[in-house]
């Protein structure tokens, strides 16, 4: 990923010089282990220990005469180490250490983006209990349907982003297996205790069972639950966008004091940051598309997958953390106008009672499509001349016949739509 979009923290986990630094601590816990299993000689593993060693600059030379980067690795170790390296990597293949060395770069990873997503899910929660009463028109089909409260907008973003979090921690936790089993996974040349070892120190789980590698299903899951949080901020920053419209105008991302909308017309406010989340939403899906493909792969494995994750795992966790850290701060910081949402809300304060003034003519006696016939002609008649809706229900003869002119005023309240809204704040831990 572009340094752009690239924060230090998450960026820093997929460098050269830290995967490398991560090869180095699985390398040495596997000679830990043999150690301890009496394998390599207390002497030798405490030279290890002491002279592991390893120059970036120095491994991409060997790399470009040998062409297999944990070749290159593991003879520029041998360089630090001297004779006592004949110990390093016994038993192993290279997939051992680089499907272990991943596992902890996606945990490591992951923890970021849960540790963000964290921060997302509290903000969300507080603005939504800030507007919790905030009356607003809700919009389907983007056309005017019933008044609905900011909050409750903004409550449904609060459940969806947890669910997303349950999904991402699982698959991290699903990501934080190793394999020390040599070629094919079956042990052949290294014992079982050394996979075990190793796992303890570095906090991992072995794989229950693998081949060559770690199945790429485990991978895809991580993807796939990032490419779905990806698309939930995309909906979050497009539902933004829409609400900033000139015309609509209830909220609006942040914008800075110097900050400029266009360079041709100065009046422009652009949700631009909006814009930027939702667009990487669609890195996010094609990235999840890519490890899907990933999971098939030759008998005991080839090595498609591995240069696709190359691109990736680094883009994708670089993202999603990105992108959590931007709407972070368009959460706190977006300006809410409760002056234009009762405006909106007025243009349409009659219309929005119609299913009200239906389900009251229902129990009255009506039948459903009769009820509703009087009520969409009022309702059409109404946007069409602008004539008030509520007058021409009152002089409906069907309906005076059946409703008193008190029955009828008590049906256009607004309060009918919020009276539940403590009710789902409780229900989505809110209140």
């Amino acid at each position: 990923m572009i340094e752009r979009y690239t924060l230090p923290e998450i960026g820093e986990i997929w460098k050269d010089e830290n995967r490398f630094r991560y090869w180095k601590q699985v390398e040495l816990a596997v000679c830990r282990a043999q150690a301890k299993l009496g394998n390599i000689p207390e002497e030798a593993l405490k030279t290890i220990e002491e002279k592991a060693d390893f120059s970036v600059q120095r491994i991409n030379e060997i790399e470009a005469e040998v062409d297999h980067d944990v070749i290159a690795f593991l003879t520029n170790l041998s360089e630090y180490i001297g004779p006592g390296s004949r110990y390093v990597h016994l038993g192993m293949t290279s997939s051992d250490l680089l499907d272990t060395t991943l596992a902890l770069q996606c945990r490591d990873a992951g923890r970021h983006i849960l540790a963000k997503l964290d921060e997302v899910i509290e903000a969300a929660g507080e603005r939504a209990r800030e507007f919790k009463d905030l009356l607003m028109l809700g919009r389907t089909h983007g056309v005017a349907s019933e008044p609905i409260t900011f909050g409750l907008k903004l409550a449904l973003w609060y459940t969806e982003l947890k669910r997303s979090r349950h999904r991402i921690e699982r698959a991290v936790e699903q990501l934080s297996y190793a394999k020390i089993s040599g070629a094919v996974g079956t042990f052949a040349h290294i014992d079982p205790k050394v996979e075990e070892l190793v796992c303890e120190e570095l906090s991992l789980k072995p794989a229950p069972v693998s081949n060559q590698i770690i199945q790429r299903d485990r991978h895809a899951e991580f993807l796939t639950s990032l490419a779905i949080l990806g698309g939930s901020l995309e909906k979050f920053t497009t539902e933004i966008r829409n609400l900033q419209r000139s015309e609509i105008l209830e909220v609006e991302e942040p914008f800075g004091k110097k900050q400029k909308g266009s360079s041709a017309m100065p009046h422009k406010r652009n949700p631009i940051t909006c814009e930027r989340v939702a667009g990487m939403a669609r890195l996010l899906r094609a990235n999840a598309l890519a490890a899907l493909e990933n999971i098939c792969l030759w008998h005991e494995r080839d090595i498609t997958h591995s240069s696709v994750e190359r691109v990736i795992l680094p883009d994708s966790t670089a993202l999603a953390y990105y992108m959590l850290a931007k709407f972070l701060h368009i959460v706190k910081n977006m300006e809410v106008h409760p002056e234009n949402m009762e405006r909106n809300l007025k243009k349409v304060e009659e219309i929005v009672h119609t299913q009200g003034i239906m389900l009251l003519l229902t129990n009255k006696g009506m039948t459903r499509e009769e009820a509703y016939a009087i009520v969409q002609k009022a309702a059409m008649e109404s946007r069409a001349t602008g004539d008030s809706f509520k007058k021409k229900i009152e002089t409906n003869a069907e309906v005076k016949k059946v409703l008193s002119a008190e029955e009828i005023n008590a049906c256009f309240t607004i309060k009918r739509f919020t009276r539940h809204i403590d009710y789902i704040f409780k229900k989505a831990d809110l209140l």
